[in-house]
């Protein structure tokens, strides 16, 4: 079982911050049908409780989901049972042929299992590329440097609270997320907590990395009409015809 997105905040993070996903995937829908990709399989890197899977399912797509936190794909796999979950870490499973690969919010980023894969980028877009048909499309999102200094703050619904506090190490280029869970539970409340650490990439080194692979490259801001915050950026990679 991973330390990571553990039950509370798997179920926390699935009721309470589904907006990135969801104002995502219709974003993701629109480029795939602009570069003709109608159907077929999407692989999910770090597909969360399944909120992009359900929306491409419902667009006509089929797709195999994987993520490291377990508690994630059994929520997922509740929510989408018409696609195929996986626990497994992103950077070691092995991607099938398919369509498309996404990757949304930041999982790139997060150093969740860095003793394994020395956070190698470029092993994982060459196995991405390969996996790739001809003309197919690989699109993410990465968190990159920004002034954020530290700050805190909370949320809380129905039968929940989070309070975190997030801090950014400029030299080192990592940001630290400390997250405190309350989950009700009969009369009261029960807390957890997790510490996330995540690298933070300049878009140039990551457009420099997927040209290396063989990738015609796009960056932008946005999904479609969903603008990302700044600090995040939004990669549109392209497997060239042929290759």
């Amino acid at each position: 079982m991973t330390d990571y997105y553990k039950k509370d905040l798997a179920y926390i993070h699935d009721v309470g911050f589904s907006d990135f996903a969801l104002k995502s995937a219709p974003g993701i829908i629109e480029i795939l049908q602009q570069n003709n990709i109608k159907a077929g399989l999407i692989v999910d890197l770090g597909c969360g409780s399944g909120l992009s899977a359900q929306e491409f399912i419902k667009a006509g797509y089929q797709v195999l989901g994987i993520d490291i936190s377990e508690s994630m794909i059994e929520i997922a796999t509740k929510k989408v049972p018409e696609a195929e979950f996986k626990v497994e870490s992103l950077f070691e499973t092995k991607i099938p042929p398919c369509v498309a690969v996404t990757s949304i919010g930041e999982c790139f980023n997060y150093l969740f299992d860095e003793g394994n894969n020395n956070h190698n980028l470029t092993t994982i877009f060459k196995s991405i590329y390969r996996a790739l048909i001809s003309r197919g499309l690989f699109i993410f999102d990465i968190l990159e440097p920004f002034t954020r200094g530290k700050t805190q703050g909370f949320k809380e619904g129905e039968d929940w609270i989070v309070l975190y506090e997030k801090e950014e190490d400029r030299e080192q280029k990592k940001l630290t997320r400390r997250i405190i869970t309350l989950r009700k539970e009969g009369n009261g409340y029960k807390r957890d907590e997790e510490i996330h650490h995540v690298r933070l990439y300049e878009a140039s080194e990551i457009t420099e990395k997927l040209d290396q692979v063989g990738f015609q490259v796009q960056s932008k801001n946005n999904y479609g009409k969903f603008n990302l915050l700044q600090g995040h950026k939004v990669f549109i990679a392209s497997k060239s015809y042929n290759q």
